[in-house]
């Protein structure tokens, strides 16, 4: 089973946060918060459509202004999600720059922000580059299940958590994982191709068995009569949890959150022994995560944000996680 989403640390488990998603089959990418981005080739920057900030302190923001610079000058809506007061830390980082030209350029960069609260409310800000990035309100929405962003093949839901200021967990979950079997193609004389793709993303959004498949520009074939070369299985979930206090709310609200993940990344910024020092600076240590780890059922764990204090020793960092986790 070929899996939907490719996750990957832009820095390592030391550098500044920044996971980056790319997804099988979709033209877009996702993030997860924007430490540096230095490392990341422009076209895949130029690839992301939505960016999960869990808050603004400048290790998980620092990288916007890169991808910002990637991005004048293209067509493009981009997403960003974030805790309550995000729009206005978003705008400031736009009115930091001279925007005075902006209606001479071709193309329209927008920007569109949403925040959620602890009451599960989003409110959603856009700024446009041909309005100078003034910002302009939208709305706002509830999502009693914190649901930030819904796509045909997976959603994005969050938990607001503390880190003496709101902090965003996240997890991304495929909603069904829909695998083809090219042995029952190749007993029902269908080539493998493009169309298959069409078939899955059908297939993902409930389309009606009268719904026509085009193979190629000379033949459809109804929905109905393809789904026997399918198979559909729970799908691909990742968590992304940051910056959070060991708190007995922040580890139910994690568990809760990221039960049952096939991987889950998780900071573990201070070693076990050095468990006063997490408690004064809000983080979790190697053995908090490795235990939240447990406790959710997830299969992998994959720690990281890993204090510099323990540059070299990051063989002690993963066995500290792993021995928690494993119990």
């Amino acid at each position: 089973m070929r899996p939907l989403f490719h996750p990957a640390l832009v820095n390592g488990r030391f550098g500044d946060p920044a996971l980056y998603v790319e997804t099988l089959f979709e033209s877009a990418a996702v993030m997860f918060d924007l430490g540096d981005i230095g490392a990341l080739a422009p076209r895949k920057v130029q690839r992301v459509g939505h960016v999960f900030v869990s808050h603004a302190h400048i290790d998980h923001f620092v990288g916007f202004d890169r991808m910002l610079r990637l991005l004048v000058g293209r067509e493009k809506t981009l997403q960003l999600y974030g805790p309550s007061g995000f729009a206005a830390r978003v705008q400031h980082k736009l009115q930091g720059y001279q925007w005075n030209l902006a209606e001479l350029y071709r193309s329209d960069l927008v920007v569109v922000v949403h925040e959620l609260d602890a009451a599960g409310a989003i409110r959603a800000t856009r700024f446009r580059l041909k309005n100078a990035f003034g910002p302009e309100e939208i709305g706002v929405v509830r999502s009693a299940e914190r649901i930030l962003q819904r796509a045909p093949t997976f959603h994005v839901s969050a938990a607001v958590l503390e880190h003496r200021t709101p902090c965003l967990g996240f997890a991304l979950q495929e909603q069904t994982h829909i695998n083809v079997w090219k042995t029952r193609l190749t007993a029902r004389g269908l080539p493998v191709g493009p169309w298959l793709t069409a078939l899955k993303r059908a297939v993902a959004e409930n389309r009606p068995d009268e719904h026509l498949v085009r193979l190629d520009a000379a033949r459809s074939i109804p929905l109905r009569d393809l789904r026997d070369v399918l198979t559909i299985t729970p799908g691909q979930k990742i968590g992304y949890i940051t910056d959070v206090a060991d708190t007995p709310a922040n580890r139910r609200a994690i568990v809760d959150l990221v039960r049952g993940a096939d991987i889950l990344f998780i900071e573990a910024a201070f070693a076990k022994s050095d468990a006063a020092l997490a408690a004064e600076r809000a983080h979790l240590t190697t053995e908090a995560a490795g235990a939240i780890a447990r406790e959710a059922k997830v299969r992998r764990v994959e720690p990281f944000h890993f204090s510099p204090r323990y540059a070299g020793e990051e063989s002690r960092m993963l066995a500290e996680v792993s021995a928690a986790f494993t119990g």
